[in-house]
């Protein structure tokens, strides 16, 4: 007794195994976002410890570049809620790909269910 997999069932699988995929992609995505918003944060942290006439260099490619406290703040503060935009979306995303996820579960887990009675009738 050779047991197939048919082929709508083999189909679901391949599905699942895609949006898992996406999942994970989506989770390594939101852990850099996460990453990038808590250096984001430490920064500004820091940037509030300092006088206001301190001197202050920034990270551009290879190079520190003098710039001044007001423009670096303003920039880390544009690039923070850029990051935080990004994250929200991304939790969206991570939220319908869980529901997508659910449903191919259980679509896949009555497929089985159902082959499992038509075979033993």
């Amino acid at each position: 007794m050779t047991t197939e997999i048919p082929a709508q069932v083999q189909h679901q699988l391949a599905q699942l195994q895609q949006v898992q995929q996406q999942a994970q992609a989506l989770a390594t995505q939101k852990a850099q976002v996460t990453s990038s918003l808590n250096e984001i944060e430490m920064a500004l942290g820091e940037l509030e410890k300092l006088d206001s006439d301190a001197v202050i260099y920034k990270n551009v490619g290879q190079l520190l570049i003098k710039g001044e406290r007001d423009s670096i703040e303003v920039e880390l503060k544009e690039k923070k809620e850029t990051m935080e935009l990004r994250a929200k979306t991304l939790e969206r995303q991570e939220e319908r790909i869980r529901k997508r996820f659910q449903q191919l579960q259980e679509q896949l887990q009555s497929a089985i269910g159902g082959a499992g009675d038509s075979e033993v009738a």
